[in-house]
């Protein structure tokens, strides 16, 4: 079913889940992981004033937060009712350099009109990822950059996405980084780095055992506290390896440069 699930989408949804939606990037659920991801992707943008596209941008509220920042921005998505619902946000957020169209991101015409553009959650539902990451590839100017934060293996096959799948006839699929990376590649993008979803580092580093600080006085003391320094530093570099290397399967996100 793939896009007329996604034209239907808001639609068919149960109350709880509209205002869960409505409510992006505040509801309960995930608003941690939301502001911390954007925070990060807006950190591999170029800086404002930029012409950003926001790809697959459902009710907007990416596209919203991109123009508060200062950025001239361009939602699209496939469903008039959720670009409805962007421009319902665009009042609420007073985000005035947002504008919205209603396309597939699959087959754009735009032709090296934009500085940098994103898919936030919603490359893993196109029908073909290639011709979705060809049509932006054409959209950006040279040297543009296409920032993408996207769930990697095993997404497809979670109770949630399956549910998503048969209640409302929609695409999901796995998109991992190395994937992304080789399509990108083969379309002619020049340059890449990923890096995991920047809630998951915090969420790593909080989960760190505390340890009390060293208490000694004198020569002893600054010793203690160097070595101990020393050792959570090196704790530190090899959790977030860890995540990264983990991340290239797992999701996570990843900027590319025409």
């Amino acid at each position: 079913m793939g896009k007329s699930g996604e034209l239907t989408y808001l639609r068919d949804l149960d109350e709880k889940g509209k205002v869960r939606l409505a409510n992006k990037p505040f509801s309960v659920d995930y608003q941690g992981r939301h502001l911390c991801d954007i925070g990060m992707m807006r950190n591999l943008l170029p800086d404002p004033p930029a012409r950003l596209l926001d790809l697959g941008c459902g009710t907007g509220w990416t596209s919203c937060f991109f123009a508060m920042m200062g950025y001239e921005v361009v939602g699209q998505d496939i469903a008039p009712d959720m670009i409805k619902a962007a421009t319902a946000n665009k009042q609420r957020f007073h985000a005035d350099s947002a504008s919205f169209i209603v396309s597939d991101y699959e087959s754009l015409d735009f032709r090296d009109e934009f500085d940098a553009a994103c898919f936030y959650d919603s490359l893993h539902h196109a029908e073909d990822e290639r011709l979705a990451l060809a049509a932006v590839f054409r959209a950006l100017k040279p040297g543009g950059v296409l920032v993408t934060h996207e769930p990697g293996k095993g997404h497809a096959a979670a109770e949630i996405s399956i549910q998503a799948v048969e209640r409302y006839g929609v695409t999901e699929k796995d998109m991992p980084a190395w994937y992304i990376i080789r399509l990108a590649s083969e379309i002619g993008f020049s340059s890449v780095q990923h890096f995991p979803f920047a809630n998951e580092v915090v969420q790593s580093m909080g989960r760190q055992k505390t340890r009390p600080l060293a208490t000694g006085r004198g020569w002893l003391g600054k010793v203690q506290r160097g070595v101990g320094d020393a050792w959570r530093r090196m704790r530190m570099k090899r959790r977030i390896g860890r995540l990264i290397d983990n991340s290239i399967e797992a999701g996570g996100i990843t900027l590319l440069i025409k």
